[in-house]
């Protein structure tokens, strides 16, 4: 778990590197590599890290020990509720909501898990409120009405 996750960080934060040093991509959204599957593939990539390292400690953890799940709770609640995704999702919003394709990227393309746009898109709204963390907050400054 850890592995994947570390993989996943660290693969998205060089494709989104890349991307962003190819002068082609200027005023674009990263939509190349895991950017294609998830609006936030390195942050998926860094709580599935954070959370492989608390599963891998479970067999050492016995009374206030446990209390370590405090880190990744509190890793993955700062990534998906406060500094990580909600802030950067009203940026992307406020500089490319107004833009039909980003709109569309956006309605087929999961917030967090890697999931094909094929499938994502196709999803109810609802399912991907409760079930893959399309949050409200998440689309604040959108310029879509149907966003």
């Amino acid at each position: 778990m850890w592995l994947v996750g570390f993989l996943i960080e660290a693969i998205s934060d060089q494709q989104k590197l890349q991307f962003k040093k190819d002068l082609r991509n200027t005023g674009r959204w990263c939509d190349i590599g895991f950017w294609k599957w998830s609006r936030h593939p390195n942050y998926f990539g860094e709580i599935l890290l954070w959370w492989g390292i608390f599963v891998a400690s479970t067999p050492l953890l016995e009374g206030a020990k446990w209390l370590a799940v405090i880190g990744p709770i509190f890793l993955t609640a700062l990534l998906l509720f406060l500094s990580g995704i909600p802030l950067l999702e009203y940026s992307a919003d406020k500089k490319f909501g107004s833009s039909t394709e980003y709109r569309e990227y956006k309605r087929n393309t999961s917030p967090l898990f890697l999931l094909p746009p094929t499938v994502y898109g196709k999803l109810p709204e609802r399912f991907k409120q409760v079930f893959l963390l399309e949050l409200p907050l998440y689309s604040r400054k959108l310029y879509d009405p149907g966003c």
